[in-house]
């Protein structure tokens, strides 16, 4: 077969949510960049972020206390350095998308402010219960206005040359073709792996692919053990999940158990409004205690029905088409995979261990979460290093030459014998993980996954050299790529720490008090 034409730039830039599209208006207007993304541009986990940014504006707050509450929340492992720049860029990175034109309920010169579990003030900036969607539509129209976004490409693998990333084989998702795209320098922008667990409220997009495909090119992987389960998903039958905001609870709400009763203060002092990887445990704990598959979240009895629907319309109207009237009932909810907290690992403007790769938002782990991520922190994060980067690269990029290309080397050209083929793994993958490596592992529960893992991979990287390439193969082995690397960071540390919790390891140890590295 013959390849196509190769697709050149200055940059590359793999992913549309916040990260990548903010670093594309940051970057100087000299430069060309290629934006690809592997569905429709507005398809990230960006777009259904519903808390908001958090940023010091109240004159009785304070960056130091914004440090402070990120680095309880992290639990010992954020990197302070990294911390301390991010919470003191937050003021410029909220001009910046205001400029974008980003509105924020109460009107950008007076913004109200909301609280969300692990804050200790009121900090929370945000557009009603949908911050990512108003952050996303506003940035992808003025992206779209300037420059070329490559929607239905599947980035496959980052193009190596003596160690140096010169470009993404990507898969055209219309024509079936693989084109060759090179740059100077690639920016992996793909958000985060929720997918590779049962229960999410991530979108069908968040694949793990940048970890993925910078692992398989040789570049460190950090701390990706800490996966963040969100307390509060919809448990329901007729929907997959679907996050109920932390917002809620920064409202009021209360969490109770199926007999009714409000239980968080028998788990930490802040109740309700304890840093997730607490309220999500304690959440686990009493649904096992209770022999239950969900607890509730009350906003009826604390708020009055006007309050609900003006703070909370997206919720309210979703929740409503599906029987439920959360200005007068509770809302049943379970926790689900939503972040993660590391990443390929990167310095302080988002460069990663490999010459010519960069990563920012979700992908990146940058050290401000720690082994956990301080609730609306994420798109701030994503805001911040998306500029520093942009800030990098122009100079980074000037020493670098023109790579010579190397074209795809095409293996397989038969379509698979058996479609379910995907399905079947990709639906178990998500089984095992949900299993064996959720809220509460197990040195046993690890093992256990470790092996079913290993005997998916060796399945799925047959059919990757030996049949034609599809999106859904392409993502399937970039999920079981990054769930095996979950199990043997998760196996690596012998402590219970912030999100991984261990009943073989159950207590911290100070001598465990470092990141995770994974390397192929």
């Amino acid at each position: 077969m013959k390849e196509p034409a190769p697709v050149k730039s200055d940059l590359l830039i793999i992913g549309t949510g916040i990260a990548g599209l903010a670093l594309s208006l940051y970057l100087d207007s000299d430069l060309k960049v290629n934006i690809i993304t592997k569905s429709s541009a507005e398809e990230s986990s960006s777009f259904q972020a519903q808390g908001g940014i958090a940023c010091v504006t109240d004159v009785e707050d304070s960056f130091e206390e914004h440090i402070q509450d990120t680095l309880d929340a992290g639990d010992g492992l954020c990197n302070l350095k990294s911390v301390e720049t991010v919470i003191k860029a937050a003021p410029q990175a909220i001009e910046d998308i205001e400029k974008w034109g980003v509105e924020f309920t109460g009107g950008n010169l007076n913004p109200e402010l909301g609280r969300e579990g692990g804050h200790s003030r009121r900090r929370i900036l945000y557009r009603e219960d949908r911050t990512g969607a108003e952050l996303e539509t506003k940035l992808l129209d003025k992206v779209r206005s300037k420059q070329k976004i490559y929607e239905n490409h599947t980035a496959v693998n980052l193009i190596m040359k003596k160690g140096r990333c010169i470009g993404a084989y990507v898969l055209d998702n219309t024509s079936h073709e693989i084109k060759s795209f090179y740059a100077k320098a690639v920016i992996l922008a793909t958000g985060g792996c929720g997918k590779a667990y049962l229960y999410t409220t991530n979108p069908h997009v968040a694949t793990g692919d940048g970890v993925a495909m910078a692992y398989r090119a040789g570049a460190s992987i950090a701390n990706m053990e800490f996966i963040q389960f969100h307390p509060t998903s919809l448990f329901s039958s007729q929907e997959e999940s679907f996050l109920i905001t932390e917002a809620m609870r920064g409202e009021g709400a209360l969490l109770k158990n199926s007999k009714g009763e409000v239980f968080m203060k028998r788990y930490d002092p802040r109740e309700n409004l304890a840093p997730r990887d607490i309220v999500a445990r304690a959440i686990d704990s009493e649904m096992k205690r209770e022999g239950v598959k969900h607890l509730y979240l009350d906003i009826h009895s604390v708020r009055e029905p006007d309050f609900i629907r003006k703070r909370f319309p997206s919720i309210y109207k979703k929740l409503k088409g599906l029987g439920i009237d959360i200005t007068q009932e509770d809302i049943p909810v379970v926790p689900s995979a939503h972040y993660c907290c590391g990443g390929v690992d990167t310095d302080s403007n988002g460069l990663t261990d490999i010459e010519g790769l960069f990563a920012v938002g979700e992908t990146a782990h940058t050290g401000l979460h720690g082994a956990n991520r301080l609730a609306s922190n994420s798109l701030l994060e994503a805001l911040v290093y998306a500029r520093r980067a942009a800030e990098k690269i122009p100079a980074y990029i000037s020493n670098l030459k023109e790579a010579t290309p190397q074209p795809w080397t095409y293996t397989g050209n038969r379509l698979p014998e058996e479609k379910i083929f995907i399905e079947h793994n990709w639906e178990s993958v998500r089984r095992i993980m949900w299993n064996y490596v959720g809220i509460v592992r197990s040195n046993y529960r690890l093992k256990e996954a470790e092996k079913r893992l290993e005997l998916i991979a060796n399945d799925v990287n047959y059919h990757y050299w030996n049949y034609l390439i599809t999106p859904g193969l392409v993502e399937l082995r970039n999920l079981v790529d990054v769930a095996r690397i979950i199990v043997k960071s998760a196996s690596m540390r012998k402590e219970s720490r912030g999100l991984n919790y261990n009943v073989d390891h159950p207590e911290k140890r100070e001598e465990c008090r470092k990141n995770t590295y994974i390397r192929k």
